[in-house]
């Protein structure tokens, strides 16, 4: 086969252009440290990029932007917790030291002053947020879960469950006030008024103060109901508490009152309410339950439904569509404001606020303020509170007597032995008090150790909630590095190896020049 200088020389340029070629690759190669500049040339190394790439990205989402506001909203949520807990504890330490022996005054001053203190810190850890989101109201998480004001023209229409475990036995009341005598009093030989006491089971409200129409006196859309569970259609089946029959047969009377003292004045207060009654009390927000109406709730396994109105809540309450099924029908709003916190069938609708944390894993970060913060638990230290104040009262009207018994005005014998009698009835409420006192703060102990156990549930669940968290957190950052390596190990090179292949690839370029160069020099005249 005949080989022309033509065909030496196309064969020369194009093995020229080639090594130009490799040394522009190597040249590409060194001042990117990659293996490819385009997936052309190389479209394995290309498509295994992209997919580590998007790994990569993947994890780094996970491990660098969700674990770390996942692991800060739980970080805000046990602080929060952990304060709330300190707070009920030393309710509880005020409920031990008010439940044993006796009380000075100053111990009675003492313990309102702490219970001041804390009740106003008691739900105030219920609006702590992470980077302006509430951490205890679900969704809502731009709202507060108390209210940050006094707010009179708010209204509500609240529905309350209950069941026979909210049914507190045997509370106490009283009526009437012993008095401190006035010179009137002494002159005409007034005898003191008689104090009585009556105990009665009750159903507590979340709220007190229920709306009253003034005219009429009537309880504004309160509606009484039970059901034993039936559920047709997808719904509870309720029934009117007052189509209700008791064990005996009996049917429910319910009587409704405006005060506390409406209800005192209007019945034989001794004989407290009738085993076949119901008394509902919007001053104070209590069902009065008779004998025979609890034990027919217990003994069925009723549940009961209250819905009533409330319009004016004050700072600090909470909110109430965190707790029950409410409507807002405020002046304010230009449509009622409908909120569901249980369906038809009577089950809670969960608002949880869930991260995804990596591939496929999922973890719940918030905690929802009914798990912890215990509506009851105000109104609790709220009669507590009532409670000392009504000892502390009673006892000042003891000491002012004892006073006027000392002035020289009062010393004679016939003064002194009416005087006497307004002390022995002062006395006797005073003891009256302190057996109410004594008996409530020993009752409310359990109910505080029931809160303080709601909470340490809850920090026990976040507790575990950041251990998987931490597992997981360490788990992306081994898959981050392992996937960074893969990703590096795939697109990237040594620059030493390709300082060494670039050297060789210039050489043997160099090299391809100097050869096309001789060719042109032998023509067929050198061999004539």
């Amino acid at each position: 086969m005949r080989i022309t200088n033509n065909m030496m020389l196309k064969t020369t340029m194009s093995n020229i252009y080639g090594n130009k070629e490799n040394v522009n690759t190597l040249n590409n190669q060194m001042s990117s440290q990659k293996k490819i500049s385009r997936p052309s040339e190389d479209p394995v190394v290309a498509i295994r990029a992209l997919r580590l790439r998007s790994n990569l990205s993947e994890i780094n989402q996970y491990y660098e932007k969700n674990i770390p506001d996942a692991e800060a909203w739980l970080d805000v949520t046990e602080t929060s917790l952990r304060n709330m807990e300190s707070i009920l504890s030393d309710i509880r330490t005020q409920c031990t030291y008010g439940a044993t022996g006796t009380l000075t005054a100053d111990d009675r001053d003492a313990i309102l002053k702490s219970l001041t203190q804390l009740r106003e810190q008691l739900y105030a850890e219920g609006n702590a947020d992470y980077a302006g989101r509430t951490v205890f109201t679900g969704f809502r998480t731009n709202c507060n879960l108390t209210f940050d004001q006094d707010e009179k023209n708010t209204s509500y229409d609240i529905t309350q469950m209950f069941s026979k475990l909210d049914i507190e036995k045997e509370h106490r009341y009283y009526k009437g006030n012993a008095e401190v005598p006035t010179d009137d009093n002494i002159t005409q030989g007034d005898a003191p008024g008689e104090l009585e006491r009556t105990d009665c089971d009750r159903i507590r409200f979340a709220y007190d103060g229920l709306d009253v129409d003034k005219d009429t006196k009537e309880i504004k859309n309160l509606k009484l109901q039970y059901t034993d569970g039936t559920i047709e259609d997808g719904k509870l089946v309720y029934n009117d508490l007052e189509t209700m029959t008791t064990i005996n047969g009996d049917p429910v009377t319910v009587k409704k009152y405006a005060t506390i003292q409406e209800w005192k004045d209007a019945a034989n207060f001794e004989d407290g309410v009738a085993d076949n009654e119901i008394v509902v009390i919007a001053e104070t927000g209590e069902m009065l339950l008779g004998t025979d109406v609890t034990t027919t709730i217990e003994s069925k396994n009723y549940s009961l439904g209250v819905s009533y109105s409330k319009t004016g809540f004050a700072k600090g309450e909470l909110r109430p569509e965190y707790y029950f099924n409410c409507t807002d029908t405020s002046p304010q709003n230009e449509e009622p404001l409908v909120y569901k916190k249980f369906d038809d069938e009577g089950n809670e609708l969960t608002q949880d606020i869930n991260y995804i944390v990596a591939q496929n894993q999922t973890l719940t970060i918030n905690t929802n303020a009914a798990d912890v913060f215990n509506e009851d638990a105000g109104r609790d230290v709220d009669e507590m509170m009532d409670a000392v104040k009504y000892a502390m009262e009673a006892h000042d009207k003891v000491d002012r007597i004892d006073k006027m018994m000392g002035l020289e005005e009062y010393a004679s014998e016939e003064d002194q032995a009416k005087l006497q009698k307004w002390k022995d009835a002062a006395t006797k409420e005073a003891d009256y008090a302190d057996d109410n006192l004594k008996r409530l703060f020993n009752t409310y102990i359990a109910n505080f150790d029931s809160y303080l156990s709601d909470v340490n549930l809850a920090l026990t669940t976040v507790g575990s909630k950041g251990d998987q968290l931490a597992l997981t957190e360490t788990r992306m950052s081994n898959q981050q590095q392992t996937i960074t390596e893969l990703k590096s190990s795939n697109e990237d090179r040594e620059l030493s190896d390709i300082i060494i292949e670039y050297t060789s690839a210039y050489t043997a370029y160099e090299a391809s020049l100097q050869a096309a160069g001789k060719i042109n020099k032998n023509t067929l005249l050198n061999y004539i």
